[in-house]
């Protein structure tokens, strides 16, 4: 085949669309001097910006891929993600946006550092990034696969290219930039993917029935557990993501936060309406009426590519045209989201607090739009180059669950944890997830759960649970033991290296200057205030 050039003069005509959008969104941030512009925005997103920015930032490309496969080749019962992402934006919206945004913090690690010390917190940053550049690679993929079905256009260079866009108009606007083409790309995607499906179902090759008794799925008693497991992750591993965090953070005010992220969290699922019947549509599709030129049925190795091959082939040229400006639009929604979270974490957290705490503010502007090129460069090198990038997203994402949920929820809600039980918690739930194995990887189980599948190496048992069960037992214990050493005199305090028992716990109090929340630093109590402040309740 040749280069499809009304589709790829397309494609370039939406990139000049987003990268202009994004540099005029930009000139609010072109010349400021304040790090709070470029990350948060200010402060000034009003609910309307919120909503699309949160909606868009949850539909990536995976969201959109992914949902297909999943309804085609298992049916709609393993197309779980909407309906579990929807959950989880409603438990962060009802419960940890407020508490976050009350904070007035810049980053969701701001409360980890505040209460067990710059460098414990720093600690947790680890799943994070990994987690964040391996989304990115696997969204900048999808796309690149996406574009090479459709426009028989380099993969490599597409993926090139997304990336250079979505880094551009990030480094020229933070945060504003990013929010306001956002807007534009819901806008994109919710038209592109509504528009695309009618004319997919209407395809002669495409006859509903052979599905009729398939497009349920079904659960088999030997996978309750796995599916327990995956749901879970999905519902309480959603939460603890610093792209939903810096969102809620540059909102107005706690009620926007809250009321965007409901909206969003309706809307998400509404926008998946169009993937499942996409899937559904590839599933029964009779491929050898199609000039689809590949194995038939389709092989493993192509199933993830179900929605492109379903534009490509059952849709007139235009209309996958539009569908692929969905997709890029999707990917794009999320990659620029990703790039900003980790830059601006690592800029706040790390480089501020750690390595340079007395940096200037113009320093800190050039270091965060520094890291904001090399989190997109070092994302799109992993896209081209590394083959599993799938299977790395998805032990990150595990980490995120098994680790993250339980340290972030303990820090907010349970004034008692401190710096060992963190630490007690990082080690067992990493050790206990890597030990239970990981097929994508090749990782094999060393240790065997309950129910362990020897002939295909598969834990059913839901061991990832088990692990983010066993994090929060151990920051629990180990926080209450370490406080009572150290507070009832069983070992003297000059053993306490991580000064626990002289932190504060995490407070919000109103300044006098104009009834905002701010947060304030930890710092060293004399003995006799130790006990009364170490187990003090949060401020909510």
């Amino acid at each position: 085949m040749s280069v499809n050039i009304p589709g790829l003069c397309a494609v370039v005509g939406f990139y000049i669309v987003i990268l202009v959008s994004g540099i005029i969104a930009g000139r609010k941030t072109a010349k400021s001097k304040s790090r709070d512009d470029i990350i948060l925005a200010n402060r000034s997103m009003g609910f309307l910006i919120s909503f699309f920015t949160v909606t868009a930032t949850m539909i990536g490309g995976g969201y959109i891929n992914g949902t297909a496969e999943a309804v085609a080749f298992q049916g709609l019962l393993w197309a779980n993600a909407p309906i579990c992402y929807c959950i989880s934006l409603f438990i962060a919206g009802l419960v940890y946006a407020p508490k976050m945004r009350r904070g007035e913090y810049v980053t969701m690690f701001d409360p980890f550092q505040l209460k067990y010390g710059r460098k414990v917190g720093a600690l947790l940053f680890l799943p994070q990034v990994l987690g964040d550049l391996f989304w990115s690679a696997a969204i900048l993929s999808a796309l690149g696969n996406t574009i090479s079905v459709i426009l028989d256009f380099d993969a490599t260079i597409s993926v090139i290219i997304s990336a250079c866009v979505a880094i551009v108009y990030t480094f020229l606007g933070g945060l504003y930039s990013v929010a306001y083409t956002d807007v534009i790309q819901l806008v994109f995607i919710a038209v592109g993917l509504f528009l695309v499906f009618p004319f997919a179902m209407n395809h002669e090759a495409v006859d509903l029935s052979r599905v009729s008794d398939t497009w349920l799925g079904t659960i088999p008693t030997s996978s309750i557990g796995v599916y327990l497991d995956f749901t879970l992750l999905l519902i309480l591993g959603g939460l603890p993501w610093q792209t939903y965090y810096q969102r809620v953070l540059a909102c107005k005010s706690a009620r926007v936060a809250c009321v965007s992220s409901l909206v969003g969290a309706v809307a998400s699922v509404i926008l998946a309406i169009p993937p499942c019947v996409i899937g559904v549509v590839g599933g029964s599709t009779d491929w050898n009426l199609t000039t689809y030129p590949g194995e038939i049925p389709i092989p493993p190795s192509k199933q993830s590519s179900i929605l492109p091959l379903v534009l490509q082939y059952l849709c007139p040229v235009p209309v996958s045209v539009i569908g692929i400006g969905a997709v890029s639009a999707a990917v794009m929604s999320s990659a620029d989201s990703i790039i900003l979270a980790s830059a601006s974490v690592f800029t706040k957290n790390i480089y501020c607090e750690i390595i340079r705490p007395k940096a200037s503010d113009r320093e800190i502007l050039w270091v965060l739009r520094g890291s904001i090129v090399l989190v997109g460069v070092l994302g799109t090198v992993v896209a081209i180059t590394v083959n599993s990038i799938y299977g790395l997203f998805v032990l990150c994402s595990d980490l995120m669950y098994v680790i993250l949920f339980p340290q972030l929820t303990l820090v907010l809600w349970f004034p008692p944890a401190n710096a060992y039980g963190c630490l007690a918690g990082y080690l067992l739930a990493l050790t206990l997830r890597l030990l239970g194995g990981e097929g994508l990887l090749g990782l094999p189980a060393a240790l065997h759960y309950p129910w362990y599948d020897a002939s295909e190496d598969v834990q059913r048992f839901p061991f990832r649970t088990f692990s983010m069960l066993c994090c929060v037992l151990a920051i629990v214990v180990v926080s209450l033991l370490t406080n009572a050493m150290f507070l009832r005199g069983w070992v003297p305090l000059k053993y306490d290296v991580l000064r626990c028992s002289r932190r504060r716990t995490i407070d919000v109090r109103p300044s006098k200057a104009d009834g905002q929340a701010t947060e304030l630093e930890p710092m060293a109590l004399a003995d006799g205030e130790v006990k009364e402040k170490l187990f003090s309740n949060n401020s909510s």
